[in-house]
């Protein structure tokens, strides 16, 4: 069955309906600022563009969210960095690579000094990230889940010089000797309740879920209780990852009821190690026919993509508990949902044929996710081709909590007229990437404008330009055939970053 993205008629017939239901006025008016909204911001972890259903899946099921997705605005071209270190960074502090000096996951980069800007680690307080702002609002947050913007030795990383000579290391599973330090206030203050959030659920220094020894190779892989996250307070009745962090999040959400409350439910799910989570949705997925299209279910990566859809699942269910929750106890009208990944697609679980690449590159495969917003009468119900990135949600949080006082520089832009209906000026703005780093590519930096994407290698400049509309999976590169357009994006990209003093690796041959 063809890969399904929805049809012209399927536009026109929602925009009939859409425009059948009133409309509420933009947020401010709609909450008369004395009552601002809940926020619940789900992101996955390793989720592709192709791996739910609302994006036309037909293999991976994810029957929650595409419930979600009827009553949301959700976005072809939502984007983030192809590795999760930059895109949180980004996420959590709405500031570009280039200044936080994230720019891929520190203990994955590749090479030397001399091509490298080796990646920091730790998020310090002169890059604030926006819990802070909402808790000075009133909002009372709660962190749940991959946190990843503390380092493991903090201490030692921000005692050193930079640029640093060498990457960054971690300690091997089952090495807890770092535990006790980040209890201490030192460190602390890097982490969730230092940074805006009444309470961290299971968010540290590690990128995925398997801290007890083996690692990727235990038995649980942290998926299975008990688990082995010192930030996750053991219970009795523990058994799968996944639904504790949702549970935590719905303890928190009937506390604070009254609102207004923000849930930063950042799951581990669907990050490796994969475990399966139950034997009869395995065998589901292991008796499905495959997915010829997106290469899904098929061929020797059957049964690793079968364990996966487990995960998948798994995943979606605990999004449908959260939005029953929402709706039992009576505060979904007033409830902003976010859903989204950190990244492309992990290729030893996943796959889509329809764009080219995955998690690590800077092709479609690895920056463009599965997202959607929803919030009754607030948010209009539909799909848009208007670009957006992670950087964005920071502003759109603010403008969202009616939070006009926030001073320091923000890179995105708020997507609050876009999600009212009421303008649709970034359709056209550029996005900027910059990848200092090496992980699956060559350092580049990237502009994304229109229809078009240029992909600059840093070390000599060479050139990839693609257009997304007429050619998704970025097979054909136009630099040659259409220079002129090419030499317009180049030159748009180099003096974005000139102005922003954006640094060039060492080996670099770019003058700016």
């Amino acid at each position: 069955m063809p890969f399904h993205r929805p049809s012209n008629i399927e536009f026109i017939q929602l925009l009939v309906v859409m425009l059948s239901v009133p409309f509420s006025a933009p947020f401010a008016a709609a909450n008369d600022i004395a009552t601002p909204p809940n926020i619940v911001f789900i992101m996955a972890d390793d989720l592709g563009y192709a791996d739910v259903g609302f994006n036309g899946c037909r293999w991976f099921e994810t029957p929650a969210l595409d419930a979600l997705s009827k009553d949301s605005l959700v976005f072809e071209y939502a984007y983030m960095y192809p590795t999760c270190s930059p895109s949180r960074t980004a996420l959590f502090t709405g500031r570009q690579s280039f200044r936080t000096g994230v720019y891929t996951v520190p203990v994955l980069e590749k090479g030397t000094a001399d091509e490298n800007i080796f990646s920091r680690w730790t998020v310090t307080h002169d890059h604030p990230v926006y819990a802070e702002p909402l808790a000075k609002a009133g909002y009372k947050s709660i962190h749940l889940g991959k946190w990843h913007i503390v380092g493991p030795y903090p201490r030692r990383e921000l005692a050193m010089k930079f640029p640093l000579d060498r990457k960054l290391t971690q300690p091997n599973p089952g090495d807890f000797s770092w535990v006790e330090d980040h209890k201490q206030p030192a460190i602390k203050k890097f982490y969730p309740e230092g940074r805006g959030f009444l309470k961290n659920v299971g968010g540290t220094f590690r990128g995925d879920p398997a801290f007890e020894e083996g690692g990727y190779k235990s038995e649980a892989g942290g998926y299975w209780a008990p688990f082995s996250n010192p930030f996750i307070e053991h219970r009795k009745d523990d058994r799968w990852l996944t639904d504790r962090l949702t549970d935590d999040a719905i303890a928190f959400m009937k506390r604070h009821q009254d609102g207004p409350f923000f849930v930063n439910l950042h799951f581990y799910a669907v990050h490796r190690p994969i475990r399966i989570r139950s034997e009869a949705l395995f065998a589901k997925y292991m008796n499905k026919d495959g997915d010829p299209n997106t290469g899904q279910g098929l061929r020797k990566k059957r049964e690793a993509m079968a364990k996966y859809a487990t995960v998948v699942e798994s995943m979606d269910q605990n999004v449908g508990r959260l939005v029953q929750f929402l709706d039992d106890a009576g505060i979904r009208d007033n409830t902003m949902i976010v859903f989204t990944s950190d990244n492309g697609q992990h290729p030893m679980y996943s796959t889509n044929n329809q764009l080219r690449g995955a998690k690590g590159e800077i092709y479609e495969g690895g920056i463009r996710v599965p997202t959607l917003v929803s919030h009754p009468g607030k948010v209009r119900p539909g799909r848009t081709d208007t670009p957006i990135c992670g950087l964005d949600w920071f502003p759109t949080f603010l403008d969202v909590a009616h939070v006009t006082n926030h001073e320091g520089t923000l890179d995105g832009n708020s997507l609050a007229p876009l999600l009212q209906g009421t303008d649709d000026s970034l359709a056209d703005r550029p996005l900027f990437w910059h990848i200092a780093s090496q992980y699956k590519h060559g350092t580049c930096s990237v502009i994304r404008k229109n229809d078009h994407k240029l992909i600059q290698f840093l070390k000599d400049g060479r050139l990839e330009l693609y257009n997304l509309k007429e050619d998704p999976a970025e097979q054909n590169n136009l630099a040659e055939s259409n220079r002129e357009l090419a030499e317009s994006m180049r030159m748009e990209l180099s003096q974005w970053r000139k102005a922003n003093k954006v640094p060039l690796p060492p080996e670099s041959t770019l003058p700016y």
